[in-house]
């Protein structure tokens, strides 16, 4: 009988960090907690549905493609990191059914057979399953950001939960790419305190606090534009009345950046 899968929000770290020696050594303790998710899971996944800051569209998309191709997302890296491949194959009967579920909560949904895996969900998925035998799909953000939105997206998706399925929100817990380095110290420790407080809330005051994210502190330092934050909204609206526990948590990457990774549940 399958047990409870927790659901996870995760950092991603820097562009094709595995594939890079220099970046890969230097995202060793992120790596280390990606290993330890085996350890924290009642077994492995049957499926990954994995909600990434990378892919925004106005409705709410869900990869539907048998095996999807590969979205290289980033720019100025080595030549070999954009041959990289991770040959997941996707799940689109699962698809269908995570369409209907948003589709049930009032949103604009639509089944998407062209996307590709961008390196929100390539990247630590290779780490995670680099055998990629563990079937993966993504939902897509939604343009307008909205973070009651993102969470009744969450909770449309929290049965998968009792079905083995891994649901996991991937972004950053600060995304400046103009504000790293020292520059980044302060606001993103002060923003990193906070989330950890909010998120030891009881689950209603939690969920309001979320949702009011802009009177954080450097809210806006430390997301000028927050796609890497709301993965966490769905991730934590599929696990709304369960503990978090911080799973990763680390000083002075990107030159200055704090950042943390939770599981819920």
């Amino acid at each position: 009988m399958t047990t409870r899968m927790p659901t996870y929000f995760i950092s991603h770290g820097g562009g094709p960090w595995p594939w890079i020696p220099d970046m890969r050594k230097a995202f060793a303790a992120l790596e280390a907690s990606y290993d330890r998710m085996h350890g924290e899971l009642p077994e492995k996944p049957k499926a990954v549905v994995m909600i990434s800051g990378h892919w925004e569209t106005e409705d709410v998309r869900v990869m539907h493609a048998a095996k999807p191709p590969m979205v290289y997302d980033y720019y100025n890296f080595p030549k070999h990191t954009y041959d990289v491949v991770y040959p997941a194959s996707g799940a689109p009967e699962l698809a269908e059914r995570v369409a209907a579920m948003i589709g049930n909560t009032g949103l604009a949904v639509s089944l998407d057979d062209t996307q590709g895996y961008d390196h929100g969900t390539f990247v630590p998925m290779a780490i995670l399953y680099p055998q990629a035998d563990v079937p993966l799909i993504q939902v897509s953000i939604r343009k307008s950001y909205d973070p009651a939105e993102h969470f009744a997206i969450g909770r449309a998706l929290a049965p998968l939960r009792d079905e083995g399925v891994l649901i996991i929100g991937s972004g950053l817990s600060y995304h400046n790419l103009r504000l790293f380095g020292p520059q980044a110290k302060e606001p993103s420790m002060a923003f990193d305190a906070w989330l950890h407080k909010a998120l030891a809330l009881e689950p209603e005051e939690r969920t309001k606090s979320l949702i009011d994210w802009e009177s954080a502190p450097y809210a806006r330092v430390c997301h000028a534009q927050e796609d890497h934050l709301v993965p966490i909204f769905a991730a934590l609206g599929a696990a709304e009345s369960e503990p978090a526990t911080r799973t990763y948590h680390e000083d002075g990457i990107f030159g200055g950046v704090t950042a943390s990774s939770y599981r819920f549940g």
